[in-house]
């Protein structure tokens, strides 16, 4: 099993930067597809992105494309998510997801099976 935590939430203006990372602990990481996700209150979780085990395939979700950009250090075990141009509507808890895979594509949102915590993202208008 891997634990997930995340880190690098907080409030940042439209227009700005944050990165959030998400160090894992437990398992080899490099077997592990990683994800991320978002979610507002009344809303159902929305898939952001995922990247294969290598960092060779990457996804993301159409309201992300051109702005956010995944990218995973195997020997540190961490998973980044990199938000530039921040809109209000990105504001959400963040999470972080793993699934085991060695396949060069990346997971579907579905098969994501062990969760972070959350972290916090506020956009300001």
């Amino acid at each position: 099993q891997v634990q997930l935590v995340e880190s690098g939430g907080g409030l940042v203006q439209a227009g700005g930067s944050l990165r959030l990372s998400c160090a894992a602990s437990g398992r080899t990481f490099s077997w592990y597809a990683m994800g991320w996700f978002r979610q507002t209150p009344g809303k159902e979780r929305e898939f952001v992105g995922g990247i294969n085990w290598s960092g060779g395939s990457r996804n993301y979700a159409n309201s992300v494309k051109g702005r956010f950009t995944i990218s995973r250090d195997n020997a540190k075990n961490t998973v980044y998510l990199q938000m530039n141009s921040l809109k209000p509507e990105d504001t959400a808890v963040y999470y972080c997801a793993a699934v085991w895979s060695q396949s060069m594509r990346v997971p579907t949102p579905e098969e994501y099976g062990y969760w972070g915590q959350g972290t916090q993202v506020t956009v300001s208008s």
